[in-house]
C-alpha cells in the first residue's frame, strides 16, 4: 500500500477538504446531527480547535489547529468517520476492494489537508470555507447556509452579516433600478 506523505507540524493548523465516495449523494446535511456528535466525541478523546467549519451535503472543509505536541490529525478524521459510518444505514454502493477489506464506502479514503502558513493564509482558506455554499449555489449569501462556523464569525465580529453574496431582496432591487 502507497504510504503518503503528509506534512506534519505538531500544534499545527490546518485546512481539510473531506469528501463522501458518491458525490451525489446529500448524507452530511441529512444527518449533520450524527456528524457533529461524531466530532464531538473524537474531541474528547483527542482535542483539537475548529477554526472554521463548513458542511456541505457531500463534501466538508474545516480549518482545525490541533494541541501543543501533537501532529496526528489523521487519526481524528479516521474516528471521525467511522463513528459516522457506524451509525448509518448500510445503503451505499461498496467496491470490491472495499468489501474485501471490510471497508464502507461511504467515504473517499483519503482527505486533503494542507499546513497554514500565516495569517493571510488562515483568512483566504477561512473566507474559502464560509463562501462554498455561495460557489456552489446553495444560497445567495453565506449567512443564509445554516452548516457554517460563518455564524460564529458575524458574532464575534470578524465579519458582517452581509459578507459574501447578494440576497434575493437586493436583486430584485437592482433589478427594478434601487439599490439598498
Amino acid at each position: 500500500m502507497t504510504e503518503y506523505r503528509r506534512y506534519r507540524v505538531a500544534g499545527g493548523t490546518y485546512f481539510f477538504t473531506v469528501n463522501l465516495a458518491e458525490r451525489n449523494r446529500k448524507l452530511l446535511t441529512e444527518h449533520v446531527d450524527v456528524l457533529k456528535a461524531a466530532v464531538r466525541t473524537v474531541m474528547k478523546a483527542h482535542p483539537f480547535e475548529i477554526d472554521a467549519m463548513v458542511i456541505l451535503p457531500d463534501h466538508l472543509h474545516a480549518i482545525w489547529t490541533l494541541p501543543e505536541n501533537d501532529d496526528d490529525f489523521s487519526l481524528r478524521w479516521r474516528q471521525i468517520k467511522s463513528e459516522f459510518s457506524r451509525v448509518m444505514e448500510k445503503d451505499e454502493r461498496i467496491s470490491k476492494s472495499r468489501t474485501q477489506k471490510q471497508e464502507r464506502g461511504i467515504w473517499q479514503r483519503r482527505f486533503w489537508e494542507h499546513a497554514i502558513r500565516d495569517e493571510k493564509d488562515f483568512e483566504r482558506h477561512a473566507d474559502y470555507i464560509h463562501y462554498n455554499p455561495v460557489k456552489h449555489g446553495y444560497v445567495h449569501r453565506a449567512l443564509n447556509w445554516q452548516h457554517s462556523s460563518f455564524h460564529r464569525y458575524v458574532r464575534l465580529g470578524i465579519l458582517p452579516s452581509n459578507w459574501a453574496g447578494v440576497g434575493v431582496d437586493d436583486l430584485e432591487l437592482e433589478w427594478h433600478g434601487r439599490s439598498g
